[in-house]
């Protein structure tokens, strides 16, 4: 029994540093987030003006 006691929470911080890994892992970083990237609009090189 005072095994147990001693192992809980040794086991449960392993736990919580392999979960903090996980989310790390998981969510997007800062120079991740954001839209899609931007696109430029078309050229108009070429085309006549409408009228």
């Amino acid at each position: 029994m005072a095994l147990l006691a001693a192992l809980v929470p040794v086991v449960m911080l392993a736990v919580v540093l392999a979960l903090s890994h996980y989310e790390d892992a998981l969510l997007p970083t800062p120079d991740t987030e954001g839209g899609p990237t931007p696109v430029s609009p078309p050229t108009t090189e070429g085309r006549e003006p409408a009228a």
